[in-house]
């Protein structure tokens, strides 16, 4: 009874969605759930509505700031106290909701899953009793998902490390397989997660065989009757957003592109026209959609094949939130097949490159082992600049690290701001007279350990313990609470992670061989994903029927009814374009530059990379977009492209 109340008090709806009431009474009777819902389902009310009856705080992770930002108005308009803290706020924004926070006027808090790298945000929460966890997006915890992020894998020692009871997962696609990871992480028994289903009738699914060079005059044909409905267009790369847009518009259709290498101002104001109805067709690359909780939008088309069946059921979600018939087109060929497998190779790094971080934390515990350090086999690393040296993507450097965790040979131990700098708003004596016995003597101590420059101090956690032992955490509490009172200004920077490394782990040769094995396998995986679903847009089965059984719903039994293939349009892919062979091309005028800048680095796979216009560390600090032979065969397969390198240097 209390939630059908509280469904109706705060929320106004005098019934359940299929399937909320079952998670709601779950997580309300001490329990922690999973629910796995279709994209507009109604998955947040699944926590919105027993957080307001939990004693304590619900902390919801949350992967967007416009999902974060969406859910929040909904929660304000309708009286329930929720806030977030993200880096887009003003440090007094934060000051203010963690306030709000700490006496327990604010009941649902959300923030991104890298807010809990920051060692005080970490030492905040710890002082707050916490109810309910909440995952949105979970399925980023699963390796075997399609959006594996390796944060994630932390979430579980956090919410130990809080005293959280209760977890709530949500998301919208996820296999059977990824349902059992997720669940298996958190202790979730089984009959604790709830599947609604995936099919919805009120999308219709439509796939068309077409040729590049004739999608746009098909397309701008298909939106004829269209020009007043809100509808989406994806596309892969941020320039084809930006030339369909152009073509659209040119054709007489109020059409704006929208990707991540715009302004992000210009980015905000388009998504506020779209939500507005100022602008009615957004051309985009999946960097818009996360978080438009709009329910009129009537078509979402994909101009260029999605990523994977995850990513497409995702994106054709957002349409037909309303519940009235939507209509979600695919414009199929099989010309931009190497640039989405090309995105894959890109995350698998260099076996010089896994080596390079293996033998720096065997070096660094060796260096320890033979000197008198206390703090013996650890190793400390701050992410971006190891993202650097070793030539590694970031998120595949964490993927690497999460590998060499369940390898063994190292552990998470703790992460800190490496330096903590303050400049007094008074005096200094001023500050340390508010307080009076050990208070003065500790906080004396800590002024006079530390490193002062003209106007900012530096602490000096080293200088602290030989003049007065104390412990880190109480540190940083004591100038986290002079920061809130407004008595001193404070910076933190340069994130560390601190790992405890395990010396006897010795085959550091067979540990590299294994852990790139697992980089291929997880390239091979997704590889397959993608085959996976060319064979889903070519096939003669029911759409609608496939994707209710790829994601474990099985209350579809029959055909649709109204998909194209239903409706007997079986998609007819035009033949590949056939490329120029490689080998007609010279190899010096492409390839010349970026040897001669990459210099001893150079590499077969490197040199590859760029001409397939795949993106690494080392490229961005090169500035090689501007070379000639950037991106210059990202049509072509990156495997192809590696050999033709290979023979050209000679490897």
């Amino acid at each position: 009874m209390q939630s059908h109340q509280l469904l109706k008090q705060y929320f106004g709806f005098n019934d359940f969605r299929p399937g909320q009431q079952q998670v709601v009474e779950h997580i309300l009777s001490g329990q922690s759930a999973a629910a796995i819902f279709p994209t507009g389902s109604g998955k947040s009310l699944c926590y919105q509505l027993p957080a307001i009856a939990l004693p304590h705080l619900t902390l919801v992770i949350s992967p967007l700031l416009a999902l974060m930002q969406d859910q929040l108005e909904f929660l304000q308009a309708r009286g329930i106290a929720a806030a977030s803290i993200d880096s887009m706020q003003s440090k007094e924004q934060s000051q203010q909701v963690m306030h709000g926070v700490r006496s327990g006027e604010i009941k649902i808090l959300m923030i991104s899953v890298e807010r809990l790298n920051n060692e005080r945000f970490r030492q905040f929460l710890q002082q707050i009793p916490i109810s309910l966890l909440v995952v949105d997006e979970a399925h980023c915890i699963s390796e075997w998902g399609h959006n594996f992020r390796p944060d994630y894998l932390k979430l579980p020692k956090y919410k130990k490390q809080f005293n959280i009871a209760q977890t709530l997962l949500l998301t919208a696609t996820a296999t059977e397989k990824v349902i059992a990871d997720m669940g298996n992480k958190f202790a979730i028994s089984d009959e604790n997660i709830t599947l609604t289903g995936f099919y919805r009738n009120n999308l219709n699914l439509h796939v068309q065989g077409i040729s590049q060079a004739d999608k746009d005059n098909y397309l701008a044909h298909w939106l004829n009757d269209k020009t007043e409905q809100a509808g989406i267009v994806y596309v892969t790369l941020q320039q084809t957003a930006e030339e369909v847009a152009r073509t659209l518009s040119a054709k007489g259709y109020q059409a704006k592109a929208y990707h991540a290498g715009m302004d992000s101002e210009l980015r905000q104001s388009i998504q506020q026209d779209f939500m507005s109805g100022k602008v009615n067709l957004i051309v985009a690359t999946i960097a818009f959609g996360m978080g438009i909780d709009k329910s009129d939008i009537r078509f979402v088309v994909h101009y260029d094949l999605p990523k994977s069946i995850e990513n497409y059921a995702q994106e054709i979600g957002r349409a037909g939130r309303d519940g009235y018939q939507s209509e979600c087109l695919v414009l199929a060929n099989y010309d931009n097949l190497n640039i989405l497998e090309n995105f894959v190779y890109a995350d698998t790094p260099e076996e010089t490159a896994i080596s390079y971080v293996i033998n720096e934390i065997h070096n660094v515990t060796k260096a320890q082992s033979q000197s008198s350090l206390s703090k013996a086999n650890q190793w400390e690393v701050v992410l971006n600049s190891l993202s650097s040296q070793s030539n590694i993507r970031l998120l595949s450097l964490k993927t690497l690290l999460v590998y060499l965790e369940l390898a063994g040979l190292i552990k998470p131990a703790y992460s800190y701001f490496a330096e903590y700098k303050f400049k007094l708003k008074g005096s200094e004596s001023d500050l340390i007279n508010n307080f009076s016995g050990e208070r003065q003597t500790f906080i004396k101590a800590i002024f006079d350990s530390s490193d002062k420059a003209k106007i900012w101090y530096t602490i000096n956690f080293e200088k602290l313990q030989q003049l007065y032992p104390s412990e880190r955490n109480r540190v940083i509490s004591a100038i986290e609470y002079f920061d809130e009172k407004s008595l001193i200004e404070l910076q933190s920077k340069q994130m560390t992670e601190v790992y405890q490394v395990n010396p006897n782990l010795i085959d550091l040769a067979g540990l590299q061989a294994k852990v790139y094995t697992q980089f291929k396998h997880k390239e091979a995986s997704e590889i397959a994903r993608i085959e996976h679903l060319l064979a889903f847009f070519a096939s003669n089965t029911c759409l609608s029927l496939q994707l209710a059984h790829y994601f474990s719903d099985n209350r579809l039994q029959q055909p649709c009814g109204h998909c194209s293939v239903c409706l007997g349009h079986v998609a007819q892919m035009p033949p590949v374009i056939t490329l120029k062979p490689l080998t007609e091309f010279n190899f010096n005028e492409y390839a010349q530059e970026i040897i001669s800048k990459l210099g001893q680095q150079t590499s077969a796979t490197l040199v590859s990379r760029f001409l397939c216009g795949l993106t690494t560390p080392i490229f961005t600090k090169l500035r090689v977009r501007k070379l000639k032979g950037f991106a210059v065969f990202e049509h072509y397969r990156y495997g192809e492209v590696l050999n033709w390198v290979q023979t050209n240097l000679g490897n």
